[in-house]
Formats: C-alpha cells, structure tokens, sequence
C-alpha cells in the first residue's frame, strides 16, 4: 500500500510539473483557452505522427505555420512518444490495407535498431511502408484533433477561470 500511495504522489506530481504548470504558464502569458487546447490536440495527435524521428520537425512546422507555443506543443508530443511507438506498425498496417499492398512483417525493436544504425538506408528499405503509415494517420488526424481539442476545452476553459480568479 505504501509503494501504490508512493507512485500516486510520483504520479499527480509529475503530471502537475510537466502537463499542468505549461498550460498555466501559457494562460498567465495571455494565451486563449482556445488555443491551449488548439496546442494540446495538435501535439498529442503530431505525437503519433508515424515516421520514426520526425515528429519534433513535423511539430515545429505545424507550429509555425499556425503559431503555436513551441514549448506547450513539444510537452504534449513528448507525452505520447510511447503510444507514437506503438501505433507505427498500427498505421502502416492500416495504410497496407488502404493501398492494397501486401502486410509487411517486422516489430518495432527491429525499426528502431535499423533506424539507428543507418537513418538513410532505412528510409529507402522502409519508404513505401512510411507512406502509407502516414497516409492512414492523414485519415485519421483531422478526427483525433477535433475530438482532443473537444474534450480539452472545458477543464483549460476552468484552469483558465481558476487563473483569472487568482490574478483578479
């Protein structure tokens, strides 16, 4: 009970030091709720993006171009590196099935010691199965932001009324 009560704490305080504490910070910065929640959708879902070692860049492109707290959206991505891990092979599989193509075997260990040895000869043994990985995601993207975003808003919306409330 005592190691349970343990990680609990580890837990809250970890989820308030690295989740909770960025989205204040960027309401007390003047940053809308709207666009809190803008930031947190777009980082879990870019997250996820399934080209290993891209989606910091895909991030800071998106970011820019719908300027975005860098910061805020890198948090959310790092959140959901394991989740972008597991859903690569969940993506090709799909965008396998998309395209036609047949199924491709190989796990996820596998990916990311031939990523890590040669980057470039990885990109030309496994391009095809990257496209249609991304291909899939494309599908699914815009749904998953919508529906973040959409559950994000009221608990910013209150944080950010718990906020005013302090500086007020």
């Amino acid at each position: 009970m005592v190691a349970e009560g343990q990680s609990k704490t580890f837990r809250d305080a970890w989820c308030r030091r690295w989740l909770i504490e960025p989205v204040k910070t960027q309401l007390t910065r003047g940053m809308s709720a709207e666009k809190v929640s803008w930031t947190i959708a777009l980082g879990l879902v870019l997250g996820v993006f399934p080209v290993m070692g891209t989606t910091s860049l895909v991030c800071l492109l998106v970011g820019w171009l719908l300027d975005l707290n860098q910061a805020l959206l890198l948090v959310f991505k790092t959140v959901v590196y394991p989740l972008h891990l597991a859903l690569i092979l969940v993506f090709i599989h799909m965008g396998e099935r998309l395209w036609g193509s047949s199924l491709v075997t190989f796990s996820v260990p596998e990916l990311m010691v031939k990523f890590n040895q040669d980057p470039l000869q990885f990109g030309r043994d496994f391009g095809l199965a990257a496209l249609q990985g991304v291909s899939a995601w494309l599908l699914i993207a815009p749904v998953a932001v919508l529906l973040i975003r959409w559950a994000v808003l009221p608990p910013v919306r209150k944080l950010a009324a718990v906020m005013e409330g302090v500086k007020g």
